[in-house]
Parts: C-alpha cells; structure tokens; sequence
C-alpha cells in the first residue's frame, strides 16, 4: 500500500508512480492515437466528408452512451472500493481479536510453557491467513510448537491448535468453563475473518459484466474520431487517447483493488497488519 499525503498536490500531478494506470495503457493509447491520425486524414482529405452531415452527427451516439458508461463506472468503481473497504475492516478485527485473546491469556495467569505457545500460535495465524490469501504456504519459524501439513488448510489448522491447547486447559482444570467460553469466542472469530476474507478473494466480479465494460470503453473510444474530426480536426489525435486513459484506468484501478490482499501498491498493507499483531502480542505476553 502506498503512504501519501493527500495535501501534496504537486506529487499527484507531476509525480508516475509505478502503480499508475498510464504505464499499462501507454500501448493502447499510442495504438488509438495513430488510429484516430488515419480516420482524420481519411475523412478530411482523401474521402471529403466535411460536407456530410449524417457523419458528423455520430457525436449524438456519443452524448447519449456517455452517460450510460459513467453510470457502469460509477458501479464498477464503488463495488471493488466496498470490496477493498470489507476486507480492511477484516483485517482491523483480526488485530483486534489477537489482541483481546492476548490480554485474556495474560490475564489468566497460566504457566510459562501455554504463554510462550499463544505467543508464537496468535501471531501464526495472521501470517498464515496472509500467506493463504495470497495462494502461499506459512509454515513459521518453530514448527515444534504447531505441526502443519502444507496440502491443507494452514490457517485452519493453526486454529485447530490453538482451540485444542484452550480446551487441553480446561481439562486440566487450569481455566473453569465460563472462562473456556471467553476463550472459545475469540477461536472462533478467527476462522470467521478467515472465511470473509476467502469469500472477497475467490468471489470476483461476474466475468460477463467486467468483459462487458472493457468491449464498450473500446468500441466507444474508436468511434470518437469519426464524429469529432469535424469540429476538432486532427486533435483528435491527443484527445481521444486521453479519453481511453480516463475510462479504462477506472476499470484498472477497480480490478486492482477488487482483490486487497495480494501485494500490488494499493492493495491492503497486509504485510503491516501482521507485523504489528506479532509486535503487540509480544508486548501484551511479555
């Protein structure tokens, strides 16, 4: 994830970071830009259709799918933000619950060999969900602790040790059962943000709608020149291309950030997120 300040104008302006859209459309929008150079010379020195008003008056398509493809892009955009937006809000519990299940096991008193064990299983489970999010395996740095088989589910298994370890313990009459009950709450909130986090990863959008929305920015933007090289002669040759620029980087960046937890710049700080739960865990159990 990118760190700015949202006051710097002139580094917004000026500055190509390596996640802006032009670095992707540069081809496209240099193809379009010779397209439009050729429909221009055509129609106002070799074909002669300046006259023609029939040809001119395909700007009118132009007014009317306007509008219709702000109102798709509008849509697009604010459901991959929602996406983006839920999938922060997960990771936000995950910190959360870590940490309130850190402060319920130091508030227990339990024997040195249990704290050293959440100390290490909490912050696992956050760097295995990262890891499984990302379609990778984490299998920790002291897997005498808890033992993972990497064909399965790793996250689920770490919480499979760490509700085994809370149970093992009311067995043993360390923790009564209204404490088990707390406990067991937070276990199984972990596998709750776990199953939201995989229902945004694999649930992408429809690929009928996103085909839908890249074949109309395509056939909107070549039909431009046709109708605009009347009024504004060979500009077209710089318009166009800007117009494509603004339409698809909006479909790039909603298909960026549909998915937040893989490791492009503006996808989710996962990598922080797991760092600082690893961080306060350790300080709550010291």
């Amino acid at each position: 994830m990118i760190n700015y300040n949202p006051k710097d104008w002139i580094t917004f302006i000026f500055h190509v970071h390596k996640a802006d859209t032009i670095r992707a459309l540069w081809p496209l929008m240099l193809s379009v830009a010779v397209f439009s150079g050729v429909i221009a010379f055509l129609e106002l020195n070799y074909l002669k259709l300046a006259e023609t008003i029939y040809v001119k008056n395909i700007g009118m398509m132009h007014n009317l799918l306007g509008f219709v493809i702000s109102m798709l892009l509008v849509f697009r955009t604010n459901t991959s933000y929602d996406r983006w937006w839920e999938g922060r809000r997960l990771l936000g519990g995950l910190t959360n619950v870590s940490r309130n299940f850190a402060i319920k096991i130091k508030s227990l008193k339990l024997k040195q060999n249990h704290v050293e064990f959440f100390d290490y299983a909490i912050p696992k489970y956050a760097f295995a969900l990262q890891e499984h999010l990302r379609e990778k395996q984490y299998f920790g740095k002291n897997s005498l602790l808890i033992e993972v088989d990497g064909g399965k589910h790793i996250p689920n298994q770490v919480a499979a040790s760490i509700s085994s370890r809370v149970f093992e313990l009311q067995v043993s009459g360390e923790i009564t059962n209204e404490q088990l009950i707390i406990l067991n709450a937070d276990v199984q909130q972990f596998t709750e943000i776990c199953g939201g986090c995989e229902r945004i990863k694999n649930t992408p959008i429809p690929y009928s709608y996103s085909a839908f929305i890249k074949k109309f920015i395509f056939i909107y933007v070549i039909t431009l020149p046709f109708g605009w090289v009347f009024s504004l002669g060979y500009f077209v040759i710089p318009i166009v291309p800007f117009i494509l620029y603004v339409l698809a980087s909006l479909e790039l960046i909603a298909e960026e950030i549909e998915n937040p937890f893989g490791e492009d710049a503006n996808d989710l700080p996962v990598n922080e997120i797991c760092n600082n739960i690893e961080k306060h865990v350790g300080e709550i159990l010291k």
